[in-house]
């Protein structure tokens, strides 16, 4: 597997730059042709480990979250999202549907939602360190078939 394309970014973990991220990653996988669905779904699940990142690995503290994204020679897209916020205590137990430590306001099915929109996610954390996700999602081609 060898990687096509890739990029990197940082910001401020703050609500305001989820969108900026959506965006971001959109027009970086739009040489791909992915379907609509198929976008939706990646911006979706890049969504809930932004949000992830700030509500539960910085909560009121100020922080940095990373994003790399890479596409292979297959067409399959992985990012991953870091940050160097608090952890997770019990990634088992985290990626519960339902389990949340945010409170009654929180659904917490962040998690799950990155899971069905994925083809593949993995989670690596340490309290007190902070937390990398990894997704990844293969995109069928249908029109360009250029590379980078």
């Amino acid at each position: 597997m060898n990687i096509q394309n890739e990029m990197k970014l940082s910001f401020s973990a703050k609500s305001v730059n989820e969108s900026f991220v959506r965006t971001a990653i959109s027009g970086f996988l739009m040489y791909l042709d992915p379907t609509i669905s198929e976008l939706t779904e990646i911006k979706t699940a890049l969504s809930e480990a932004v949000t992830n990142c700030i509500l539960h690995g910085y909560g009121r503290e100020d922080g940095t979250v990373y994003i790399e994204a890479k596409v292979t020679d297959k067409n399959k897209v992985i990012i991953k999202i870091r940050d160097k916020g608090c952890g997770i205590k019990s990634v088992e137990e985290a990626m519960e549907p339902l389990f949340t430590t945010g409170g009654q306001e929180q659904a917490g099915l962040g998690f799950t939602v990155m899971q069905n929109f994925m083809d593949k996610v993995s989670v690596r954390s340490k309290e007190g360190k902070g937390t990398v996700v990894t997704m990844e999602k293969s995109i069928v081609r249908r029109g360009k078939n250029e590379k980078p």
